[in-house]
């Protein structure tokens, strides 16, 4: 490999291995700040030491060994410990990191992550600051990212964060694993990070890859495993069905050249069938109990769509009823504006555009508000008023396959006219 592929990969793994690395360090350490900045230390090691001895066979193994051997004279001040061997070993064929892994925990250290949610899901931190943290120190989202998530600025969610960190690291702060009474207290919170977790995943909100599969994979594995933690939960098996319902599409989202494939584009044959059925089969058993919720309501939404077997087929009003029933739980201008999608299906683009026009201020800053004005603009026979809503979505795109798809409707239209380009230049910087 060349070195910007070697950096990539690095990159990559780090990336990777930073929930399981973090989850036994915080367990070992005891303490957040210890296990992240022990994180960090080995990091730097890491892209140091790959280069010239080669990847370890187990990434996060490696960064738990050697972050704990960097941080063997803090713990000295606190507890007696085993010695351990110098960590320029730490990349041996004897693969002496990944026996320490299994020694920091007598269960397996992988499924630690689900138990470090639960940990950052403190009930002494607001709402917002639980989620910040624990998609910013367990799932590893960028500020950006998780901003995106939360429709507000860098700076403010930077604010959260920080004041959430500081919160934690507080001594009369039992930043501990809960009880079980505890776990129970936190659930809603923790299914909402693995739901936004999904969701950037799905979304890809950055990068050249537009469904990141294996942030849609690891949030399905941590909601199997809180599952098997709260088995009568509807709300758990309606978040999971929706989660296997919406990534059963992920191998027709995107075609040959890399570009988005909208839903009714989409090739209905490469669907994961079994996944759908694993996912309808949750959704029945979830809807028995009759306890509705936001998560079994979206996917409901999900099954609708993967029930039919053809994009006419698709039961549109049954669709925008639920997206009723979607707003009357959990009021939000995104779900109002998917209610719209329905509504330009069942009664045309004047009665959409009358729905979202209201969002322009609460959306000013969403990508896809500006993407679907343009189209329902565009349907109007309104060009110019299209081409601006099109400029507006280019300039908020967060990756080159968004500002591409935006930019294939803006042809279908005849394009930019000459005094339209700036949002187009403020794209191609942001999308670079």
């Amino acid at each position: 490999m060349n070195d910007v592929i070697d950096r990539d990969w690095m990159e990559a793994a780090l990336r990777g291995a930073r929930p399981r690395a973090l989850a036994a360090l915080l367990r070992y350490f005891g303490t957040l700040d210890e296990a992240e900045e022990a994180f960090q230390n080995a990091s730097l090691t890491a892209l140091t030491t790959w280069p010239q001895k080669g990847p370890p066979r187990d990434a996060a193994a490696w960064l738990i060994f050697v972050a704990r051997n960097r941080g063997i004279d803090a713990l000295r001040r606190r507890k007696k410990h085993e010695v351990l061997p110098d960590d320029r070993f730490a990349a041996s064929d004897d693969d002496v990191e990944t026996e320490l892994a299994r020694r920091l925990d007598d269960r397996n250290y992988r499924d630690d992550i689900l138990r470090l949610l639960f940990v950052c899901c403190h009930p002494e931190l607001s709402a917002t600051q639980q989620l910040a943290l624990s998609l910013r120190v367990v799932c590893g989202l960028s500020v950006t990212q998780i901003a995106r998530a939360f429709l507000v600025g860098n700076v403010a969610m930077e604010q959260r964060i920080t004041r959430a960190k500081q919160r934690v690291s507080q001594p009369d702060l039992a930043f501990e694993t809960p009880d079980r009474e505890a776990r129970s207290e936190r659930l809603s919170a923790v299914a909402t990070v693995l739901y936004l977790m999904f969701n950037e995943g799905y979304a890809a909100t950055s990068g050249e890859v537009h469904v990141k599969t294996t942030l849609c994979e690891e949030a399905i594995r941590l909601t199997r495993l809180l599952l098997r933690l709260f088995p009568d939960q509807p709300a758990i098996m309606g978040l999971m069905s929706l989660m296997q319902l919406q990534h059963a599409r992920a191998g027709a989202r995107i075609d040959a050249s890399g570009n988005i494939v909208l839903l009714e584009q989409q090739d209905r044959s490469l669907w994961d069938r079994e996944l759908i059925a694993e996912g309808l089969a949750l959704l029945d058993k979830a809807l028995q109990h009759r306890h509705p919720d936001p998560y079994q309501v979206q996917a409901a939404i999900a099954a609708l769509h993967a029930r039919a077997s053809s994009p006419s087929q698709t039961d549109w009003p049954q669709i925008e009823r639920l997206y009723e029933t979607l707003e009357r739980l959990q009021p939000s201008p995104v779900i109002t504006l998917n209610r719209a999608v329905a509504v330009l299906k069942t009664q045309g683009p004047t009665a959409a555009l009358e729905m979202i026009e209201p969002l322009a201020q609460s959306l000013s800053g969403y990508f896809y508000y500006f993407g679907f004005l343009g189209t329902l603009l565009a349907q109007l026979g309104r060009s110019d008023d299209a081409r601006t809503a099109f400029g507006q979505a280019i300039a908020l795109a967060q990756s080159p396959t968004e500002a591409a798809h935006i930019r294939a409707q803006l042809d279908a239209i005849g394009g930019f006219h000459n005094g339209d380009r700036a949002h187009e230049k403020k794209a191609t910087a942001s999308t670079k």
